[in-house]
């Protein structure tokens, strides 16, 4: 790594990159490995050139360096919807990893259409951004199959595992599966299903997930008790549940593909004068902050988001420091989160 002067500066001054080292009492070569975030430095020392970092308000030069090292020390988080906040957590895990390696995260809110995400693949094609970690549907994910190789990206929660894209997710199908024999434990036989977008991976999994544990169980899965949403909204979990409750032989127990539709159906059944449980089950997906506030507490499989998070950025890094290597995908492990309202 070079340690040219001209990557620091001091107010409106260039300075010497010199005068650091010897305010900590180090060689420059040191100074520069430690504002290059590079292994290698023992953390007492590395404690002592960020304190004479700081006092003597040395900022680095990033355009300075990105032109030497053609680097952006940027990496790009593509979001189907930055208001889900199960994306939140997740986002969370990934920047705490760039940030311990010296990255930067743009975070970027697809909408989940196709247009918006190669938008996005152009600052990886122009070399603006140096990688990425794509939330989108697998079925948006297919579309750039053809650049898997080339461009360095990973895929996290969405995969489609006919791509050589790295990526990190859970096992969707058990963990439905999991919610329904909790409430298959628990007496109910009529139970509704409220999912998401077909195009996504996860809705798909945890359909079948829900179809096979009740086959499983002697069960057949009532269409008329399965709702498709558009959205991951409270009011979509709301109207769907309404619907659902509308019919003369209505669900005992309803299945929502995420928190934040469990927590609209929670609202529609008090609308409607239900008392949960005990009138009406409900377990949701993901184990937002928010599922264990509200009343009832809301059962729901927990995703290790943070770890997903974390886990991907890690994936990333491997892809842009051995781009040649094969990087595989790894599943996590999710757990179910039993609370007041099964």
């Amino acid at each position: 790594m070079s340690t040219d002067d001209s990557a620091f500066s001091y107010s409106d001054h260039p300075v010497s990159i010199s005068a650091v080292a010897v305010h900590a009492g180090v060689s420059v070569a040191t100074v520069s490995r430690v504002m290059n975030a590079q292994s290698g430095v023992r953390p007492q020392t590395r404690d002592k050139v960020m304190a004479a970092v700081e006092t003597l308000g040395y900022r680095m030069n990033h355009l300075a360096r990105n032109l030497r090292t053609a680097e952006s020390r940027l990496l790009l988080t593509m979001v189907p919807d930055v208001g889900n906040p199960f994306y939140a957590e997740i986002v969370r895990g990934i920047n705490a990893v760039a940030r311990q390696h010296g990255y930067f995260v743009l975070l970027c809110d697809t909408g989940a259409e196709e247009e918006q995400e190669r938008s996005y693949f152009d600052l990886l094609r122009t070399h603006r951004a140096d990688g990425a970690i794509c939330l989108d549907p697998d079925t948006i994910q297919h579309a750039l199959a053809n650049e898997s190789v080339r461009l360095p990206w990973v895929a996290c929660c969405e995969f489609d595992p006919t791509v050589a894209v790295p990526y990190v997710s859970i096992d969707n199908h058990r963990a439905a599966g999991d919610a329904i024999r909790h409430l298959l434990e628990r007496g109910h036989r009529r139970i509704g299903l409220i999912n998401s977008d077909p195009r996504y991976l996860y809705a798909r999994q945890r359909q079948a997930g829900y179809v096979d544990t009740l086959q499983a169980a002697g069960l057949t899965a009532d269409p008329a008790w399965c709702k498709t949403v558009q959205s991951l909204d409270y009011a979509a979990g709301t109207t769907a549940t309404l619907e659902l409750m509308a019919q003369p032989n209505a669900p005992t127990a309803i299945f929502a593909v995420s928190d934040t539709l469990a927590i609209g159906v929670l609202s529609a059944l008090r609308q409607l004068g239900k008392r949960v449980p005990e009138d009406v089950a409900v377990i949701g997906f993901d184990d937002i902050a928010i599922a264990a506030q509200i009343n009832p507490g809301l059962t729901t499989i927990a995703q290790p988001m943070r770890a997903l998070g974390e886990t991907a950025a890690h994936l990333l890094l491997q892809r842009l420091t051995s781009p040649t290597v094969p990087v595989s995908g790894v599943l996590l492990e999710h757990h179910l989160v039993s609370r007041g309202s099964t």
